[in-house]
């Protein structure tokens, strides 16, 4: 399946699954909510999790979406580039959080100063998923 095709068809989509390896090659995989955003998909995340360890080590992840009443999926064979940790309300990564969001939710918050200081309280980071191959079967 062609990358392209792929993208546009997920765009309909906001939810997937992340599957990362485990220091033992095992998968991991979590549910997560992402946007398309030119060609990759933008998913926040938090610096503690054990994906995001996972990711830190090995930056090949895998994401699996899909639309079972249709038998639709496609997975993506990917590679992944995290962003610095959150550290201050209006640094790059807040940034870069609040157009994920925007993009996630078609909506703004109510509260962007909320928001931004939850980000680094909570210790967000953005994780861009760059596709290098896909397969899949859309109906």
């Amino acid at each position: 399946m062609d990358i392209s095709k792929a993208l546009s068809w997920a765009q309909g989509h906001s939810t997937a699954a992340l599957i990362t390896l485990r220091r033992d090659g095992r998968a991991q995989s979590s549910d997560i909510a992402y946007a398309v955003m030119g060609n990759t998909f933008n998913i926040s995340l938090t610096d503690s999790r054990a994906k995001t360890v996972n990711m830190r080590r090995d930056n090949r992840v895998v994401l699996h979406i899909s639309e079972p009443r249709a038998w639709s999926y496609v997975s993506i064979d990917a590679t992944v580039e995290l962003s610095p940790v959150c550290t201050t309300p209006n640094d790059a990564t807040a940034d870069e959080l609040v157009a994920v969001y925007q993009a996630v939710t078609g909506g703004e918050h109510s509260d962007w100063g909320e928001f931004r200081r939850a980000m680094v309280d909570e210790g967000r980071i953005v994780a861009r998923v760059t596709p290098v191959s896909v397969t899949g079967q859309i109906n």
